[in-house]
């Protein structure tokens, strides 16, 4: 009985120390300073994130220093709205969001209105300066009109900046889909599907790959 006991506080123990589980990494943010025209900040302003795709809707508020974030949010095409008693309501429109990427979008109050609306139509702020990590999208565009060796979707990994092919060797590796980014070696490449672990334990000399699991490129939460 004791020891039943004692494997079942165990168990729980051990279930209570599992962290959360960190899935795939397929997300973005929208950030963003609101500050009127004399270009003072502005706290309290309702701002609305709206996928242009799908219509789905955010919202929050800016804080004592007018700044607001919307974290994680999936890739897509956005549009970001600030509404404020006093001011016209400021939309900006067609604001893309890639995998691991930050857009600024800061926003400026125009005195009138809430009837009258302001739309921003310049780009967002292309240069990322608040997170160093690096992410690239490869779209059904790509996907379909590159020609891929096998059809084989890690060769599209590739086609990204600072990627390029694994050092030649005896093991075939290259013909798989091999590659190093940014000077780190393949085998630290981390693969996963659909925010699984896609990761062989022991390198699979058989058909030189680092992965167990190959779907087919058109897969929607292909990783790596």
């Amino acid at each position: 009985m004791q020891i039943r006991v004692l494997s079942f506080l165990f168990l729980v123990l051990t279930t209570l120390a599992i962290g959360p589980l960190f899935g795939q990494v397929d997300t973005g943010a929208i950030q963003g300073t609101v500050k009127d025209q004399s270009g003072a900040v502005v706290p309290g302003v309702r701002v609305t994130l709206t996928n242009e795709g799908t219509g789905l809707s955010l919202v929050t508020t800016s804080g004592p220093d007018g700044a607001y974030i919307f974290t994680p949010i999936k890739s897509g095409t956005y549009m970001v709205a600030a509404e404020f008693t006093g001011f016209q309501k400021v939309e900006h429109r067609n604001v893309v969001v890639q995998v691991q990427q930050r857009v600024v979008v800061d926003l400026t109050l125009l005195p009138g209105l809430l009837t009258q609306t302001v739309e921003v139509t310049s780009a967002a702020t292309a240069l990322q300066t608040q997170d160093a990590s690096v992410g690239q999208t490869v779209g059904r565009q790509e996907v379909n009109d590159l020609p891929l060796n096998g059809r084989n979707y890690t060769f599209l990994a590739q086609i990204s900046a600072g990627v390029t092919f694994g050092q030649q060797d005896t093991r075939g590796e290259n013909s798989t889909g091999n590659f190093a980014a940014n000077g780190t070696r393949p085998a630290q490449n981390d693969y996963l599907l659909d925010g699984i672990d896609n990761n062989s334990n022991l390198y699979d000399f058989l058909n030189g790959t680092n992965y167990v699991v190959r779907p087919p490129v058109r897969y929607p939460h292909n990783r790596c």
